[in-house]
């Protein structure tokens, strides 16, 4: 078969400076995926922040592009890491409209799928067209302290308000829609979307949310009133989260960038424009990754 990407975009994250056995192996990983891609007939290039987090230099086989070069010129990113490899890349791509593949060298993979062990027999009919296609929405997060937006992110996963380590809880007033809900008081609040449902909103009591509905979830974090339960939400509405009381609070967004919380300031969440597209094997569904991850049918009499 031969590939319909013609230039696809080769994307690690090189995380720990350990041994130099382990960097080896881990260059070994991408340099036989990258002869694979060109196996089929694509011109591989290489993120460049992927080759600035190591000590070598610059890749002497393929081209190292920043993300606004890929998202200009590749028509496919193939994302080899963890879930948090793919949510960092995804963000910062997703205005370009360019698919992804992930192949899973982390734990859980829900959204990096491709077992490593086996990722050429998955791949050589994907690259050849034959692949399901996968969009997931994106918040778009701003702080607002007086009228000012202090700091202005994108997640995909989740919005989270935390109190500080060493404080007790905080208190927030929460609108949805322009429409006042309560103030709560907890540990925490969590705007997850369907992406996330399987994450932090997970451990903290969320319910699941199929990729396909039009939803966020709001779950408090250890509420001080346990009637305070998950709410879905439709990801039309605008949420608000005003910081009320409560020490060295925080949001975070996807937990991989943070913005300290002054009393008064306004979290305000509302949907992306743009969303991420995720390309899985032919015949992948929700629900497989669901029971596969969470080990369901499993340990049953």
């Amino acid at each position: 078969m031969t590939s319909r990407f013609r230039h696809v975009a080769l994307i690690g994250k090189y995380q720990a400076s350990g041994a130099r056995a382990q960097a080896d192996a881990r260059d070994g990983v991408m340099e036989g995926i990258g002869a694979f891609l060109e196996s089929q007939g694509c011109t591989v290039f290489v993120e460049r922040s992927s080759c600035e987090d190591t000590d070598a230099p610059p890749h002497p086989r393929y081209q190292a592009l920043s993300v606004e070069e890929i998202g200009q010129r590749c028509d496919l990113g193939l994302v080899v890491g963890g879930d948090g490899t793919m949510l960092g890349i995804g963000r910062q791509l997703a205005c370009y409209g360019i698919p992804l593949i992930g192949i899973n060298r982390g734990r859980l993979g829900f959204i990096t799928d491709i077992p490593l062990d086996n990722y050429q027999a998955t791949l050589i009919p994907m690259l050849a067209g034959e692949y399901e296609e996968d969009h997931r929405s994106l918040m778009h997060a701003q702080v607002i302290r007086d009228e000012a937006v202090v700091f202005d992110a994108l997640a995909m996963n989740d919005v989270v308000v935390n109190r500080g380590a060493t404080s007790g809880m905080v208190e927030m007033r929460v609108s949805v829609g322009r429409h006042f809900v309560a103030n709560q008081r907890a540990d925490g609040l969590i705007i997850a979307s369907p992406t996330g449902s399987t994450a932090y909103a997970l451990s903290a009591g969320g319910p699941l949310l199929h990729p396909a509905v039009p939803g966020w979830v709001m779950v408090p974090i250890a509420p001080h009133t346990l009637s305070n339960r998950p709410v879905l939400l439709p990801d039309a509405d605008e949420i608000v989260i005003e910081l009320v009381s409560g020490r060295d609070a925080s949001a975070n967004f996807d937990m991989q960038s943070l913005a300290s919380l002054a009393i008064g300031d306004r979290v305000v969440v509302r949907r992306s424009d743009f969303r991420v597209r995720f390309l899985h094997p032919r015949g992948w569904s929700y629900f497989d990754t669901l029971r596969k991850k969470l080990h369901w049918n499993e340990g049953g009499s």
